[in-house]
């Protein structure tokens, strides 16, 4: 009777124990981890963008959008130069770029000092200059396009905030690869071995030193 009893159980699958799981908790857990992960990443950008390879870079990148928005600037304003009346989309465009054309040229400048300089000025009027003047080039170039045809400029603005998100995931893409792969780099260093000790410098056991014979007098 008890042999049978105990193939019984032998032959009975295994229970296996279910806790059961707060939703609420998980969700907090899961909401704490990507708040880490956020100040993690936050905290790599800020110290890349200290390094001088990074503001190089952003200083490149400044020079070509205020280069190409003087002159997608100049090119959309030049044909309301001889127009005499303007409707409100044309008005736009001109006092838009009238006052951001001079804005990036100063900004140009400015990135050719900091070239000099290698550093970005951490001015907080240049930062707010910045910020304006692409502001208005960008109302100046929507303004133009709907003026020529307004499913243009629509056309044209929605493809403006398309390509902000794409520079922004891609950027933080990028960003967190780089982590990654520091990350990468500092596991794989091996350890700093000891430099090996010359040859008859090794010191001696006090065993050794109590046990040796003293050289006979002469």
């Amino acid at each position: 009777m008890v042999g049978a009893c105990s193939a019984k159980r032998r032959e009975r699958p295994g229970m296996m124990t279910v806790m059961a799981v707060d939703p609420k908790q998980q969700a907090e857990e899961i909401r704490q981890a990507a708040v880490q992960e956020a100040r993690l990443q936050t905290a790599w950008i800020e110290k890349s963008a200290q390094e001088p390879a990074q503001q190089q870079e952003w200083i490149r990148q400044n020079n070509v959008i205020y280069g190409g928005l003087i002159a997608i600037g100049l090119v959309l304003v030049q044909p309301f130069l001889t127009v005499t009346g303007l409707d409100w989309s044309a008005k736009t465009c001109v006092i838009a770029f009238s006052v951001a054309i001079p804005l990036l040229a100063a900004l140009l400048l400015i990135n050719y000092q900091e070239t000099f300089r290698r550093r970005i000025t951490d001015s907080l009027a240049v930062r707010v200059t910045r910020s304006l003047a692409q502001l208005l080039a960008f109302t100046g170039v929507f303004a133009g396009f709907w003026h020529i045809m307004w499913p243009a400029g629509i056309a044209v603005l929605a493809s403006g905030f398309a390509a902000m998100m794409v520079h922004s995931a891609g950027f933080f893409r990028l960003e967190q690869a780089a982590r990654a792969a520091a990350k990468g780099a500092a596991g794989a260093e091996p350890e700093p071995r000891p430099a090996p000790e010359p040859a008859g410098s090794q010191s001696q056991s006090p065993d050794s030193a109590a046990h040796q014979v003293p050289p006979a007098a002469p």
